[in-house]
């Protein structure tokens, strides 16, 4: 019997640090199953911050946006529990964390990334298809019947009305200044460099983001970690994805042709920064 059991000496105990896989399109974007939501991600959230000797969340990052309100309620969600918990929140940015990805990377007190991730995309965006000459060729006449004159904004089957951009333009800046309001609350004093470079919309690779204090320097989940909590940390991952039977078998949309798009759109998404 050695003398630490002999005594009742229990060894120190490992530090412990939950990981979150925060990986796809964020919102209905992204194909069923694929994509991130708060309704997916509010339970694996909860588990994340559920034990009781917790020394730090994880987020492991690889997102390159989506829907604006799913990422500022998964960002609110994990801020609330942060604070809640009174535990720190660091994220790891693997290939991208740009526009809704980089809101995510927010909710954490520090951000770092690999030297070759891209990082930003402070901006929103909106796009779409116009078809109203294809219609004429095609000698399709086009019936819509509204009550409210303003129904039928930006109807792609119709021509733009130069009142209809002013509004999108001016709903998109708005949309835009929450965002440089939330990046400006929880960046502070970090941030360098004036409005006009650092949310333009544009994306730069981590030495660069680094310089600009929108994130905090390099280094990968694991090697992090162990530095800041020694060896013996215990890294656990919470599972994100539900791979039960109904999941696989509820999970899918009944159309294959909507699953295509869906995967075209999340795509798209994706080859923005060339991955």
């Amino acid at each position: 019997m050695t003398e630490k059991k002999r005594f009742g000496v229990l060894p120190p105990r490992k530090p412990h640090v939950t990981v979150l896989e925060l990986n796809g399109v964020i919102g209905s974007t992204g194909r069923p199953g694929r994509s991130l939501t708060l309704a997916k991600l509010e339970k694996p959230i909860d588990q994340a911050f559920k034990p009781k000797r917790l020394d730090a969340v994880a987020l492991a990052i690889n997102s390159p946006g989506g829907s604006p309100v799913q990422s500022r309620l998964i960002h609110d969600r994990i801020r609330a529990l942060a604070e809640e918990k009174e535990v720190p929140v660091y994220a790891y940015v693997e290939d991208v964390a740009a526009s809704g990805g980089y809101m995510l990377a927010l909710a954490a007190d520090e951000i770092l990334a690999d030297s070759s991730s891209i990082v930003g995309s402070i901006g929103v965006i909106s796009g779409g298809f116009g078809f109203p000459e294809a219609l004429t060729k095609l000698g399709v006449e086009r019936r819509v019947y509204t009550a409210g004159t303003d129904k039928m904004r930006l109807d792609p089957f119709r021509p733009e009305k130069p009142d209809d951009i002013d509004w999108l333009k001016g709903l998109l800046g708005d949309m835009h200044e929450i965002f440089v309001d939330l990046v400006k609350a929880r960046r502070g004093r970090r941030l360098s460099g004036d409005d006009a470079a650092l949310f333009n919309g544009d994306v730069w690779l981590a030495g660069a983001a680094t310089r600009l204090g929108l994130i905090d320097g390099t280094a990968s989940l694991r090697d992090d970690l162990r530095r800041r909590f020694g060896e013996r940390v215990k890294i656990a991952k919470i599972p994100t994805e539900d791979r039960g039977l109904a999941s696989k078998l509820f999970g899918r949309s009944a159309s294959p042709a909507s699953d295509g798009l869906a995967a075209l759109e999340e795509r798209a998404l994706w080859s923005r920064f060339g991955l």
